[in-house]
């Protein structure tokens, strides 16, 4: 066996036996007050779950290819988002109240600027200029400027109740606006105008397909989804046992609770940053692109409909509008994201402007 050969086989037991552990560990810590040394534990094992689903996920969206791999893992993600919320809602008491909205808010501001911002440069350096589909990445940023106005903006203007949250009937209608706005894009990147989604070349052309030689078996990819599950579960789980310290260590240091939500945000979506910037530097800046926009698109467009849901049975507010600090932000991000996506190419300007909004978006949060 060559040194690849075995570097691949070492791989693909640590990614299944990590969940496997951390599954376990979930069970055994589920319900107990943790000791400082079990609460480290549990986060080593919370990583190592999020990167081994991660892993799992793009084993299995090679085998399906572009542009559904970037849609599966992008769900994968949001569901572990969108389960975070709900479990840490639940427990969280008035303190919860604005968690989906700063959860939310921090995935589009990584997604849209950070994610976008590193991939533009990593593909700028490489090739010099990052090239992608402009149709279909206009698209893309469109649906999150709309979905992200709908959900987080329009709640600080209505008046159907007190303070920046909609009224039952608002909510609902948020909520089937953005699971449809949703599952149209998703329909019209997969199905519709899918070549708007696939990778191009520098001059421009449609990047030929993998060898089929090349991709994963049906039993490595029927593993891999049955490991995804297992490590999403793993996330889902020891995510809420250890948030109790997270959030006693943002009040430890003074810093206000909307950072638990950019924590959780940075925890969740740190390894699709990975798998975008491996994309890109494969001079795959569209896969890339899908992966950030899509992630942003997915954590609005899914989250909203089940805190719509969840809050039947939660008790207090639920704060969705978003401050005049961070409006300024929003409209930021979607005026220079336009202006980025037109040309279809991208020079480390435009990635280095992108992680300028980012960069103010993370101080702004420590030190409002």
């Amino acid at each position: 066996m060559n040194a690849s050969a075995t570097a691949r086989a070492l791989a693909d037991r640590w990614t299944v036996a990590v969940p496997v552990i951390a599954a376990l560990v979930l069970v055994l810590s589920w319900g107990r007050d943790l000791a400082p040394v079990a609460v480290a534990l549990i986060a080593l094992c919370l990583a190592g779950s999020v990167l081994a689903a991660v892993h799992h996920a793009e084993v299995v969206a090679h085998r399906v290819g572009d542009p559904y791999g970037s849609l599966i893992l992008a769900v994968a993600v949001t569901v572990i988002e969108v389960a975070l919320i709900v479990t840490l809602m639940i427990d969280g008491g008035p303190k919860a109240s604005s968690l989906a909205r700063d959860t939310v808010f921090a995935a589009v501001m990584i997604t849209c600027n950070g994610i976008v911002g590193i991939c533009l440069l990593v593909g700028a350096v490489r090739s010099r200029v990052a090239v992608f589909n402009a149709e279909g990445t206009g698209a893309a940023l469109a649906t999150v400027a709309t979905l992200a106005t709908l959900s987080l903006v329009l709640p600080t203007f209505t008046i159907g109740k007190r303070g920046p949250e909609f009224s039952p009937a608002q909510l609902g209608f948020a909520a089937v606006a953005s699971l449809l706005l949703y599952g149209l894009f998703v329909a019209v990147q997969t199905v519709r105008h899918r070549e708007y989604f696939l990778p191009l070349t520098q001059d421009g052309r449609l990047r030929p397909d993998d060898d089929p030689s090349a991709l994963p078996g049906r039993r490595e990819t029927t593993l891999s989804l049955i490991m995804l599950l297992v490590a999403l579960v793993a996330v889902v789980g020891n995510a809420k046992s250890v948030s109790p310290a997270v959030e006693s260590g943002v009040d430890a240091v003074g810093m206000p609770q909307a950072v638990v939500g950019v924590v959780i945000a940075l925890l969740v979506l740190l390894p699709e940053t990975l798998a975008a910037v491996r994309a890109a530097r494969r001079e795959r800046v569209q896969t890339s692109l899908n992966l950030a926009l899509g992630s942003a698109m997915a954590s609005i467009g899914l989250t909203i409909p089940t805190i719509a849901l969840a809050s039947i049975w939660l008790d207090g507010p639920l704060h969705l509008g978003l401050g005049a600090t961070h409006m300024v932000l929003l409209v930021l991000t979607v005026v220079v994201g336009a202006l980025t996506v037109v040309p279809g190419r991208a020079t480390l300007l435009q990635g280095g402007v992108h992680l300028a909004i980012f960069a103010a978006f993370v101080f702004l949060a420590i030190s409002p």
